[in-house]
């Protein structure tokens, strides 16, 4: 089968991606050629296809191999490549959590549901970033730019954190202060009874379970 030559840039690259970056170029020549024969084209002939297998491919590769329409998600007979639960700000959480004395998977849940892991988030009451910090609250904590990702997550980290000492540890009520602020959790003696932050703590907390199981190994420096 015919290939396409290397540009320069991807000559420079070590063998091993130089040999990844070949394997895309085959594996997107027979993407096009199946959707050919998907469209009805009785031209193309079927190819056999010598790549290696999609677990096999550097991590610098797979969003090219997405982007050619190639699944790397696990078949009946294969394994996933990465856990679903995986983020580019992971190791960004896991420090911040760590140093501010939570569960990694309680932040990592919260950042789920209050952006669902979009740095550039912003609501319409003025809430922005991974984190959805307010900007008073911001102002606050030291964050001058919540659409940073550092900034952002360590910022929400520490807003966790003081939540957690005013609710001797509760983590569903520090959760719901998050959310409705510390004044209503203190009103109602526990999480309020507002549809929309009982949703929300049962979510963050679903989250954190989810991540625990797709990341046996990550730290806990609190129980749920």
């Amino acid at each position: 089968m015919s290939t396409q030559p290397l540009s320069a840039a991807e000559t420079r690259l070590p063998a091993a991606e130089l040999a990844a970056a070949a394997r895309v170029r085959e594996l997107q020549q027979l993407v096009e050629r199946a959707r050919g024969v998907a469209a009805g084209s009785p031209s193309v002939a079927p190819v056999a296809s010598t790549a290696a297998p999609a677990e096999a491919v550097p991590g610098a590769f797979a969003a090219a191999l997405r982007a050619a329409g190639v699944s790397l998600t696990a078949s009946s007979t294969g394994s996933p490549t990465e856990p679903s639960g995986t983020t580019p700000y992971d190791g960004l959480i896991e420090q911040a959590a760590l140093r501010n004395g939570l569960d990694p998977a309680i932040l990592h849940g919260l950042i789920q549901q209050e952006s669902g892991f979009d740095p550039a988030a912003q609501s319409s009451a003025g809430a922005a970033g991974l984190t959805q910090l307010m900007p008073g609250t911001a102002a606050s904590l030291g964050v001058a730019n919540p659409l940073d990702p550092t900034e952002s997550i360590e910022g929400g980290a520490r807003y966790l954190s003081e939540m957690m000492q005013s609710f001797g540890g509760n983590t569903s009520e520090a959760l719901a202060a998050y959310n409705a602020g510390p004044a209503a959790v203190r009103q109602y003696g526990g999480v309020p009874p507002y549809a929309e932050t009982e949703g929300y703590v049962s979510k963050v907390l679903g989250y954190a379970e989810s991540y625990r199981h797709e990341h046996p190994a990550a730290s806990t420096a609190v129980a749920a």
